[in-house]
C-alpha cells in the first residue's frame, strides 16, 4: 500500500497517485533543479502533494545544506 493510496484531490476529487517528479525553483537569482522527488499527483488535474519529510529535504537542498549531485548549463532566451 502506497503513501497516497486512497487519497483524493482536494480541488477536483480525482485519485492521487505516487510519481517521481522534478522541481525547479529560483532562489536569490539562482535556479535550482531537484530531480526524482516523490509526490502525490492528481490523475485528473495534476495538482501535486508532498509529504512533510519530502518538503524538508527539498528545503535543505534549496538552501544549500545538501551537496548538489551535478550542475548543468541552461540556455537563456529573451523574447
Amino acid at each position: 500500500m502506497g503513501f497516497w493510496e486512497g487519497e483524493t484531490c482536494e480541488y477536483c476529487g480525482g485519485a492521487i497517485v505516487e510519481r517521481r517528479i522534478s522541481l525547479h525553483r529560483k532562489i536569490r537569482k539562482r535556479y535550482v533543479l531537484i530531480e526524482n522527488v516523490p509526490a502525490g499527483v492528481c490523475k485528473e488535474c495534476g495538482t501535486r502533494y508532498f509529504a512533510a519529510n519530502v518538503l524538508k529535504t527539498v528545503e535543505e537542498s534549496i538552501h544549500g545544506r545538501r551537496v548538489a549531485k551535478r550542475e548543468v548549463l541552461v540556455p537563456v532566451y529573451q523574447f
